[in-house]
């Protein structure tokens, strides 16, 4: 069942995130450039002028301010995209997936001014503290005066992405890494000793629970009161994660320009990134991908999701709040990203040796049953004197926890996304019959070569790899520095990250259901309702186990933001015109100095 509910998914992440999808947004990206004149100049001088309250007015339409509207865009965005999601891109892309993050947040500024702007132009202001907007606001002005309920269909059907999005992207994938990696460095009292079995994890799971209780105790304020945590909670995670990951660069500055150099060596395409120590390569297209896929997923450019927090702002000019918003992906990807990913190749957690090793007399064998490889390995080994040092593990403990999850290399058929024949083989530590810490292994799908003969695996060493999904490579990237900062910079840079964007893509759904369901009236009271409660629950959901690689948390984010990214593209095009025409006419004037500071 689990394998054919992946099956479907991936089927249906084939089309939403197919290369003519990412392709059309690039095309997108460069199109609102090259119309804005190079917008994303504006967004950092006129922008940060705007933000700081230079032209704000008393008067003005909306609930909060430019400040806490960016701020709620930001929390958002600044989430575990830029800790998980840029070591997730990393270790399975390379260093290349940097130079296409770095693309994706340059062309990002084009895309949220140009989005903001035309959601500011055809936002719902029938009530002035209370504002509403979105694409699907836009779509269905877009629409309105030809007639018929076209615009209205499109917009709903815009609006289930968003949902989509926020209970997959916004939701499931913050809890997920949280509960990762606060469980990697820490127990939870009266659950870590019970063992974890098939689909369900219950020192993850309780993780879940409190994670539920925070985000369900503040979206239930609404917008005003998300801006306001958001406007506090943003600049303060944001200083403290950046001036420790600075300390940590600086530290490693030595190797700071070569990696610069494999960046862009990689992301142009010279050479394929080769297999070393954790990392088993990744070709040119490959990294492309990963770096696309997680700046898009980090920054939300083009997916219409940060429209609706932009809509809320205190603001008279439409173009004046897509400038702001401009500031988004230059901040999240360009500054915050950026970090992450220098640290996470600096401090070679990417490409890390193994922690343990077998002895070649200990019996590691590979065995044929049916259609599958089994692995069998005996007692693990202490892990070495390099990982005890790094994770501060006294040298009488083995350094190992129970439920951890490991990996082993192994050569078989042809792998096309690392251009190589390496594989890796999942496993969770468990206790054997003499209480003994051992591997349960996954099994190994037969591999077929080109010419559809079976290829046999081969072990490529005994050496065994902790598992670091997610947020806990960039953890696992600071200890490497210093010893023990990781797992307290990390795990509560995680807890606020992930509650921050928790509660606003939770705010970014529920427009979706007002937008369907109607402001006004008992249907739209409880549709409210019942949304705020099945997001709540969801939080704890997503932590109970039945999520456990890399592959299967990608596999539900890259859902919600490919569906978003084919509704939300073709709106962007047909409106483009009028966003472009108001946006010129603004500039205009701001540089006739006709607005008052």
């Amino acid at each position: 069942m689990e394998f054919a509910t992946n099956d479907v998914i991936n089927a249906i992440n084939g089309i939403f995130f197919h290369d003519y999808v990412v392709y059309a947004l690039l095309a997108t990206g460069v199109l609102f450039t090259l119309w804005t004149c190079f917008g994303q100049y504006r967004a950092l001088t006129h922008g940060v002028q705007v933000t700081r309250g230079t032209f704000d007015k008393e008067d003005d339409p909306g609930a909060i301010s430019h400040f806490q509207a960016l701020s709620a865009a930001l929390s958002a965005t600044i989430g575990l995209g830029n800790i998980a999601g840029v070591a997730l891109a990393i270790a399975l892309g390379g260093p290349g997936a940097v130079f296409w993050m770095w693309v994706i947040g340059l062309l990002g500024m084009a895309l949220k001014m140009t989005e903001v702007t035309q959601s500011m132009l055809s936002r719902d202001l029938s009530d002035p503290e209370n504002p509403h907007g979105g694409p699907m606001y836009v779509v269905d002005s877009l629409f309105k005066k030809a007639g018929g309920r076209f615009g209205a269909t499109i917009g709903g059907i815009f609006c289930f992405t968003l949902v989509l999005s926020a209970i997959t992207g916004g939701n499931m994938f913050q809890a997920w890494n949280v509960a990762a990696v606060t469980t990697q460095y820490f127990d939870v009292p009266g659950v870590s000793e019970m063992a974890k079995t098939d689909g369900f994890n219950p020192e993850t799971f309780a993780i879940g629970i409190l994670l539920a209780f925070i985000v369900g105790s503040v979206t239930i304020g609404g917008i005003k009161r998300i801006g306001s945590v958001a406007g506090k909670l943003v600049p303060f995670m944001c200083g403290l994660y950046l001036i420790a990951g600075i300390i940590v660069l600086l530290m490693n500055f030595a190797v700071i320009p070569e990696i610069i150099m494999e960046i862009f060596k990689y992301g142009l395409g010279f050479g394929n990134a080769s297999a070393g120590g954790a990392f088993i390569g990744g070709t040119f297209g490959y990294a492309m991908m990963w770096g696309i896929k997680r700046a898009l997923f980090s920054s939300e450019a083009g997916q219409g999701s940060a429209p609706v927090a932009h809509a809320a702002a205190k603001c008279e000019e439409p173009v004046r709040e897509g400038v702001v918003a401009g500031l988004g992906p230059f901040v999240d990807t360009l500054v915050v990203c950026t970090v992450t990913a220098l640290i996470i190749l600096a401090t070679g957690a990417w490409n890390r040796g193994p922690e343990a090793t077998f002895a070649d007399d200990s019996g590691v064998s590979l065995t044929l049953d049916g259609e599958n490889w089994n692995l069998s390995t005996p007692v693990l080994p202490h892990k070495n004197e390099e990982a005890k040092t790094i994770n501060r593990v006294a040298d009488e403990e083995t350094g190992w926890s129970l439920n951890d999850s490991v990996f082993m290399m192994f050569n078989a058929g042809e792998n096309e996304d690392s251009g190589n024949t390496l594989h890796r083989v999942s496993g969770t530590i468990i206790k054997n019959e003499n209480g003994d810490l051992a591997v349960d292994w996954d099994s190994i799908t037969v591999k077929e070569n080109e010419n559809g003969e079976t290829v046999s695996p081969t072990l490529n060493s005994n050496g065994v790899w902790a598992n670091y999904p997610g947020a806990s490579l960039t953890a696992h990237a600071f200890d490497r520095t210093i010893p023990g900062l990781g797992k307290w910079l990390v795990v509560i840079a995680c807890w606020l990250f992930a509650i921050s964007t928790m509660i606003s893509w939770s705010y970014y759904g529920e427009q979706g259901v007002v937008y369907v369901f109607g402001k006004e009236g008992i249907v739209s009271t409880f549709a409210v309702t019942l949304y705020r409660i099945i997001y709540t629950v969801l939080v704890a959901v997503s932590t109970i186990g039945f999520i456990t690689t890399d592959a299967e948390l990608d596999m539900w984010t890259t859902l919600g933001l490919g569906a978003m990214l084919v509704v939300n593209i073709p709106i962007m095009w047909i409106y483009g015109p009028k966003a472009m025409k108001a946006y010129h006419e603004y500039i205009g004037k701001l540089k006739r100095g006709e607005f008052d500071s």
